[in-house]
């Protein structure tokens, strides 16, 4: 008997396989696409082989997710504590609260070439970037995660005898792990942009490095190539945000 779920992922994989015969004739045989600027997946994938075959790909690999996951669990950290000092001290919201919505209005992808003069062209700059990508999401969730929390419930628990620290474990920190998780999936997008920009702009070795070397040798295969294995790992580590989150709040999924 085939389920829902199982149905949709038949579908998906159905539509995928369609795309990809429809891609691979149109660049191949049929001839509807040159090949220099879009090749067949059967290039795309012996790109791949032969990346995976030489063996420098995994220094490449580890540079990109040692520099986006530091700098994730740095934004989230940092944007947790200051999301909740800002949410529970006003005085400390008013000096706060500026300098996110700053950095939020601006692309900051921009501040990469500041953070290479200033951290060099080594990992510190690319995890900066990152860092500086996450931790104003993680801020804003915290923050307001907090401010939403209902005041009557608070005042309920301290109507029991619930004292901060009570109210601190059973209100403010399930509401503040609601808010994170549900953008977890985003700042995890963010980490690798951090990561993989900060290696386009100036690098020795990472996925960003090796697809400005594509790009400048105008190799689209290798482009492809390289954008394919970003989107799986960075799939991947949806997943298991998804996995966490699903763990973490097992209350909502009831």
């Amino acid at each position: 008997m085939i389920t829902p779920r199982l149905g949709v992922f038949l579908r998906r994989t159905v539509a995928l396989i369609a795309v990809l015969v429809l891609w691979e004739l149109a660049a191949g045989p049929l001839g509807w696409v040159d090949p220099f600027y879009l090749p067949p997946p059967s290039d795309i994938g012996a790109t791949l082989a032969d990346l995976f075959a030489g063996g420098d790909i995994y220094q490449h690999l580890a540079s990109t997710f040692g520099a986006a996951l530091a700098g994730l669990a740095l934004g989230v950290f940092i944007g947790a504590l200051f999301g909740f000092s800002a949410a529970l001290v006003p005085v400390l919201a008013e000096l706060l609260e500026p300098v996110m919505v700053l950095l939020n209005a601006i692309p900051r992808v921009i501040l990469a070439p500041l953070f290479i003069i200033w951290l060099g062209i080594g990992m510190g700059s690319k995890i900066a970037l990152s860092f500086i990508l996450v931790v104003v999401l993680t801020f804003f969730s915290v923050y307001n995660g907090i401010r939403e929390v209902d005041v009557r419930l608070v005042e309920r628990v301290r109507t029991l005898g619930g004292g901060s620290w009570m109210v601190l474990r059973e209100v403010y920190i399930p509401s503040v792990v609601s808010w994170v998780m549900s953008n977890l999936k985003v700042a995890v997008g963010f980490a690798f942009t951090g990561a993989v920009v900060g290696e386009f702009v100036a690098s020795t070795r990472g996925l960003g490095y090796l697809l400005s070397f594509a790009q400048t040798t105008y190799n689209a295969s290798l482009s492809m190539a390289l954008i394919f294995m970003v989107v799986v790992v960075v799939m991947l580590l949806f997943s298991a945000a998804g996995w966490l989150e699903r763990r973490l709040l097992r209350w909502k999924y009831r």
